[in-house]
């Protein structure tokens, strides 16, 4: 049954489309992040890799909600990699296991496309589709990937 939420089946269609590359992005970031939890080492080993779990559960929590964002709007959810790889807009680096520095530099890159993609959705959402509850949504996981980037951002002053 299609949700009858005061948006067009046209608008609804949009924003879940909108928002499965949100996930996808989420999901890939989530991966990247997991990896070099794992694979972290160094002078500040167990710093980072606990730094790094809170991260990749932040992500995992966001993956959800996204998912079930989508859900809400009367779409089907993507969940295969092949699909997130696919339509994501970060990239992964199979093969490669940068040192420290280099893993906080790529993490905080990626949170920051993240954050200018978002603001652009939630403009979207708020003037061209009228979406306030998808808009708050939005606003709310590109908090969380500023304080992310902020936190990353000072491992690097």
């Amino acid at each position: 049954m299609k949700p009858k939420i005061g948006l067009t089946q046209d608008s609804l269609k949009k924003i879940s489309d909108m928002l499965s590359a949100v996930l996808a992005d989420a999901a890939v970031l989530y991966t990247k992040t997991r990896k070099f939890h794992w694979n972290v080492s160094g002078e500040s080993f167990m710093e980072l890799h606990k730094l790094f779990e809170g991260q990749y559960n932040k992500l995992e929590e966001a993956v959800d909600a996204i998912a079930e964002r989508i859900n809400k709007l009367g779409s089907k959810t993507p969940g295969t990699m092949k699909e997130f790889i696919e339509m994501a807009s970060l990239k992964e680096s199979p093969g490669k296991y940068p040192s420290q520095k280099e893993m906080i530099k790529e993490l905080l890159t990626d949170h920051e496309a993240v954050i200018v993609q978002l603001r652009k959705n939630i403009d979207d959402c708020a003037d061209k589709y009228k979406d306030a509850g998808t808009a708050d949504f939005l606003t709310g996981l590109m908090e969380e990937h500023e304080t992310i980037a902020w936190t990353l951002r000072r491992y690097l002053d």
